[in-house]
């Protein structure tokens, strides 16, 4: 088994040479159809962060970012959540929602900006109800899944001993679809923020995707590149504390060992 001080040190190493590779390919111009002369440095990027991260202004763009994310995300994880149980658990509920779930989850979340210009007074609530939508179906869906893949013979249990519907519900369906729902979640934050960043450009103000998008209007390509790492940051940040929630959550689960 690999010792977890080797394996940090092998994610470090892919980072650095990726990194170095930046610097090497763009600093002697090469061109390889793929036009690295048209880029800049890692160095210059990293130079262009470090003054970004001494200004007031960057730290109020994360904050904007981050607001709607979180606001839009735990929307769509109360919602997501009781109606993928609801539609898993109940016909009745499932024949009357989904059909329009099915009918509005193949539009990109990105499309509806137009339409969230019109329903909603301010550009904020707008971009907060595309983050929601984003993130809504990926939870909706993994939830309705694991609730269905369920053995029937736990329910059958609890109420062979008594147990009613409620009980059922907060002894059995939560806990067993918990690793199903925490997959939702990851995969839900992900395309929150893809969403969250393309609603910003269009139509923010303030926030990361909004301060890239204005970066490239004035070819600040390296204030572009600060943008987009910020965002991946963000990203990982965000997806990280997901997935430790879903370890934590479902830590009476049995763990493979890995090699």
């Amino acid at each position: 088994m690999t010792s977890p001080t080797v394996r940090w040190a092998v994610r470090i190493a892919s980072l650095a040479a990726a990194l170095l590779a930046w610097q090497l390919l763009t600093a002697a111009d090469v061109r390889l159809w793929v036009r690295f002369d048209q880029l800049p440095t890692a160095v210059e990027v990293a130079e262009r962060f470090w003054a970004a991260a001494g200004t007031g202004e960057y730290y109020q763009d994360l904050g904007s970012s981050l607001g709607r994310i979180l606001a839009g995300f735990a929307l769509a994880v109360v919602l997501g959540v009781s109606s993928g149980v609801a539609i898993a658990r109940s016909n009745l509920v499932h024949d009357i929602l989904q059909p329009v779930f099915e009918v509005v989850r193949p539009i990109p979340a990105i499309a509806l900006v137009p339409i969230a210009i019109l329903l909603f007074p301010t550009n904020e609530e707008g971009i907060v109800f595309i983050t929601f939508v984003a993130s809504f179906f990926p939870i909706m869906v993994s939830t309705r899944h694991a609730v269905r893949a369920l053995p029937t013979s736990w329910e059958d249990a609890i109420r062979t001993m008594g147990g009613g519907r409620r009980r059922v519900l907060v002894n059995v369906v939560l806990p067993g679809a918990l690793p199903g729902v925490f997959s939702g979640l990851s995969v839900g934050i992900g395309v929150a923020w893809i969403c969250v960043i393309s609603a910003e450009m269009i139509s923010g103000q303030f926030g990361v995707g909004y301060r890239t998008w204005q970066s490239y209007t004035v070819v600040d390509y390296p204030g572009v590149l600060v943008g987009m790492i910020t965002i991946g940051l963000l990203g990982w940040l965000t997806s990280a504390s997901v997935e430790l929630a879903g370890r934590r959550a479902t830590r009476w689960l049995p763990r493979e060992k890995r090699s």
